[in-house]
């Protein structure tokens, strides 16, 4: 393959990243701010993530579904960021205690539904936001979270029975469709 036919071939994939980029971003980020509770991280991972599809040779063109591959980068940079954090507040306990900070009190932005959703376990808001936010099937959450569908089943019930108990007047059971 010449040295044209490969830069044709490249742009015309850079080209079709940026129609996905364009269809799919702010979703994305709805979708991960759901998931960290965090607008800037959110912006962040989506942004590595396009990044990551940038930086393979074809971009997207030989994925079948580009978004939900982006999403599945983007949760997954969530997650490692999520660890890293971990390890590091273990080293600082460990050295000496960590200074609590106050938090701000909640603005007029701050819903009800994301103040529940920030005091729920990480792994009831994992699958709430990608079954409920991002319209996934629990097949594919287990896939994503690389967990039995039985465990997204099952933290889909626990977590909406905290929501519900976080959240006046919102029912504690879903219909099933």
């Amino acid at each position: 393959m010449g040295i044209e036919a490969r830069t044709s071939g490249r742009a015309a994939a850079e080209q079709a990243l940026a129609e996905v980029y364009h269809a799919s971003y702010r979703r994305l980020v709805t979708q991960l701010y759901a998931f960290t509770t965090d607008l800037t991280e959110a912006q962040d991972v989506v942004q590595e993530a396009f990044a990551r599809a940038l930086a393979r040779p074809r971009a997207l063109a030989d994925i079948d579904a580009p978004e939900a591959w982006l999403r599945t980068v983007a949760v997954n940079l969530v997650r490692r960021r999520w660890r890293r954090r971990q390890i590091l507040a273990g080293i600082l306990r460990k050295e000496r205690p960590v200074q609590q900070l106050v938090a701000e009190a909640p603005g007029p932005e701050r819903s009800d539904v994301r103040a529940a959703l920030t005091e729920l376990p990480r792994p009831y808001r994992e699958v709430i936001v990608l079954h409920y936010f991002a319209d996934l099937p629990v097949d594919e959450v287990a896939g994503i979270l690389d967990i039995p569908v039985g465990t997204v089943k099952s933290r889909l019930s626990r977590g909406r029975a905290a929501l519900a108990a976080r959240l006046d007047g919102y029912p504690t059971e879903v219909a099933h469709a």
